[in-house]
């Protein structure tokens, strides 16, 4: 359908998951892919291998998202080698998970940077190419858990939470200019992320999902598409559910 002919979209932490799913697909509508990883390794070739089979230009950039000097830099990169900056997605993000009262100021701190201070990073390097295109979609991963909570992830939640503040904040901010900013809450999504947990607690969760299953990192991406493309021209500052129902 080339939905994203000619775009150049910015994804970070793309290498593998969700954002993998993702670069993907906007590759297989037209778009030209930047992506970002921390560190440069067989997982990032792969990815970039297989955008190019899609017949579209793509570069990996490596660099710590959370880093404000680090985001700025690859984001001058990417205008530099591309031209523009259509899309951002803000999709870098990790877990460590922890009752409250045992978690440790470490595991608080880097959730907070790597899933939120990310988002604002790279949001405020691409506002001002996007303004000055006056267009851009900015997408950003929230999670359920950032609308609803979840016991044994105060700090995830907490990061996800941000994330939808700051999409809200931003789509006041910037629709003036002709962007849009917009939110993804992913539910239980088959990752590498997810399969680390064990069965009994897989089943737990599929459980209290009234489709019964777990959703796949490429129903995410087909949200994030619908987001990226035109087919939203008038949507912003939206939070949507990607869940299977687990949260309504």
């Amino acid at each position: 359908m080339n939905l994203l002919l000619n775009k150049t979209a910015l994804i970070t932490g793309a290498a593998r998951g969700i954002g993998r799913a993702i670069a993907l697909r906007f590759a297989s509508e037209g778009c030209n892919i930047a992506f970002t990883d921390l560190v440069y390794n067989e997982l990032v070739e792969q990815t970039a291998a297989d955008i190019e089979a899609y017949g579209v230009r793509v570069q990996a950039y490596i660099g710590n998202a959370a880093d404000f000097q680090s985001a700025h830099d690859i984001v001058q990169q990417v205008k530099q080698d591309f031209g523009s900056v259509d899309i951002l997605v803000n999709n870098a993000g990790i877990t460590k998970d922890g009752l409250l009262l045992r978690m440790s100021e470490e595991q608080w701190d880097a959730v907070i940077n790597v899933n939120l201070k990310s988002a604002f990073n790279f949001t405020h390097a691409c506002a001002p190419v996007m303004m000055a295109q006056r267009s851009g979609s900015i997408i950003s991963l929230s999670s359920v858990v950032g609308v609803s909570g979840n016991a044994g992830q105060a700090n995830y939640a907490a990061s996800k939470a941000g994330i939808i503040g700051l999409t809200k904040s931003v789509a006041k901010e910037l629709g003036p200019r002709g962007i849009r900013a917009n939110a993804i809450a992913p539910g239980f999504i088959i990752t590498d992320m997810t399969a680390a947990l064990s069965a009994d607690v897989r089943k737990q969760w599929e459980a209290m999902i009234p489709l019964r299953r777990g959703g796949e990192p490429e129903e995410v991406a087909k949200v994030a598409l619908f987001l990226a493309s035109d087919l939203s021209s008038y949507v912003s500052g939206q939070v949507i559910n990607c869940c299977g129902a687990m949260n309504c």
